[in-house]
């Protein structure tokens, strides 16, 4: 991506508000891009940056695409769906990763993500089902199992390599650190998770267009009933591509208009993140009032006498 003079905007303001007075604050940045890396618009700093997290998840579907493992194993767009997901755990989730490892001939003891407190399996782990993509990639491929997770593993190699496929930039110019569930994730600056967004929701590749298909028509299995993902997905009947991520991130695609949103809270709170993502897609008109006076209801009234509001806007660049 081309590097300009550094530009930076007022970032936004999250309330919570209890009976009209404010109690707390949150701090975000947010921007626009396209998927020539172009910011047309944003909150805050553009170039700060911060690790993708699960929102990367999309990205690492596509090692299972490209080597023919998806469709080598009969793998269907609701399998794809649970293999971009941060699931809930539940009976419904974790049956559809096992059916992913079940076609490939593979026992759910060869998941290297943990065991949530509480569960019984690593099935019912939320990146499990990314966990098994790159597994059902490692297995068509014939790469060891025991060391997906390590960076120097071809799966790992090859999902980088998409990555910077797509951001036409040099693989050894990211910087990785280990996920919680033991995978890498990467450091990138919101503009560049943002031009991954646009890339993805742009229809102008055939891997991230099944991405996409799978993720909107099966959003369920991307979160779960009551999740944020799944309900902006469901509500939106198409035109949005979401994906969360851990400590305040979230991205959003506009499905054939080639531009992506990229949020940050600076405090990694979830509820801000909700919340701004919301306002900023009204304001861009990604959303209708009608979804948003839905979601809102579901995210931004939190008690009778608590609700959460946004206070700035997008700056043009």
């Amino acid at each position: 991506m081309s590097r300009g003079k550094r530009v930076q905007a007022p970032p936004l303001e999250i309330n919570l508000l209890r009976e009209g007075l404010k109690e707390s604050t949150h701090i975000a940045e947010a921007v626009v891009c396209d998927t020539k890396g172009r910011v047309l618009s944003m909150a805050g700093d553009a170039e700060s940056s911060a690790f993708i997290r699960s929102a990367l998840k999309p990205f690492q579907a596509l090692a299972v695409i490209g080597t023919g493992a998806l469709d080598h194993y009969k793998l269907t767009d609701k399998d794809l769906a649970v293999i971009c997901s941060s699931h809930q755990g539940t009976k419904e989730h974790a049956r559809q990763v096992f059916r992913i490892l079940w076609q490939a001939d593979l026992e759910s003891d060869v998941l290297q993500c943990p065991i949530p407190h509480g569960k019984d399996s690593a099935l019912e782990h939320n990146c499990s089902g990314k966990h098994a993509g790159m597994l059902l990639t490692c297995k068509y491929c014939n790469w060891g199992l025991g060391s997906y997770m390590e960076k120097s593993h071809p799966v790992q190699e090859l999902i980088l390599g998409k990555i910077a496929e797509l951001l036409h930039m040099p693989p050894q110019e990211f910087i990785g650190a280990r996920d919680d569930c033991g995978v890498p994730t990467y450091l990138m600056q919101l503009s560049q998770m943002a031009t991954l967004y646009a890339h993805l929701a742009s229809g102008d590749r055939l891997d991230v267009e099944r991405v996409v298909r799978a993720m909107t028509y099966h959003p369920t299995m991307v979160s779960g009933r009551g999740g944020f993902d799944t309900e902006l997905m469901r509500l939106s009947e198409g035109e949005i591509v979401s994906k969360s991520g851990a400590e305040g991130i979230q991205c959003i695609g506009r499905v054939g208009e080639g531009l992506g949103l990229a949020i940050k809270v600076k405090d990694g709170a979830k509820r801000a993140k909700y919340a701004v993502a919301l306002y900023l897609l009204t304001r861009l008109g990604w959303i209708t009032p009608a979804v948003s006076d839905n979601l809102a209801e579901q995210f931004l009234s939190l008690s009778p006498y608590k609700r959460l509001d946004v206070v700035g806007e997008l700056s043009l660049v």
